[in-house]
């Protein structure tokens, strides 16, 4: 289930960047799929802890592949799919092998290696994809809060997330105390 939730955390944050317009607060833009980009990192890391970091890699490149197909069948140009694909394999890339050196509790090193790796998912998708360096999209004017938002976005998930798995994993270690 872990790697089917990875998975169709990818497809459906594709899908919903390219259907829905981003959200605008303030200066701040952030696509839509920005809420489910920050859910893959959570379901990568549960994917690790589960398979170990050798066969992640396996999942992240058909992820990688599964990603980049259907960004182009949605018709995002050629540019926007490279830009997603190079953001992607670096975030991914990051989150792994910070996740993997923590040696912390799994709900902290789900937030620091996903921080990590939404920053770099981030910068490098809007630079390289947005910006008058890529689609041209986006003025440079307009990048730094482009970044930013979708930065502080990814973060607040990642928050959500390890403290949800802190809750998880603090019950049941006292389970295991109490058993």
């Amino acid at each position: 289930m872990r790697i089917l939730f990875y998975l169709l955390s990818i497809v459906i944050a594709n899908v919903v960047t390219a259907r829905f317009a981003p959200l605008e607060f303030g200066m701040f833009i952030v696509p839509m799929g920005t809420l489910f980009v920050g859910a893959t990192f959570i379901f990568r890391d549960l994917v690790q802890n589960k398979y170990g970091r050798k066969k992640t890699y396996l999942f992240i490149f058909t992820a990688l592949f599964l990603s980049a197909i259907v960004s182009y069948s949605l018709g995002d140009t050629l540019m926007i799919v490279a830009a997603s694909a190079l953001s992607f394999l670096i975030a991914e890339t990051a989150d792994t092998e910070i996740y993997t050196r923590l040696k912390l509790p799994m709900a902290w090193r789900v937030f620091y290696s996903g921080i990590v790796g939404g920053f770099f998912d981030s910068v490098v998708f809007v630079i390289v994809g947005l910006s008058p360096l890529g689609a041209g999209f986006l003025p440079w004017e307009a990048v730094p809060a482009a970044i930013l938002g979708q930065v502080i976005v990814k973060t607040v998930i990642q928050m959500c997330g390890a403290l949800i798995l802190s809750q998880i994993h603090g019950a049941k270690e006292k389970e295991v105390m109490a058993g």
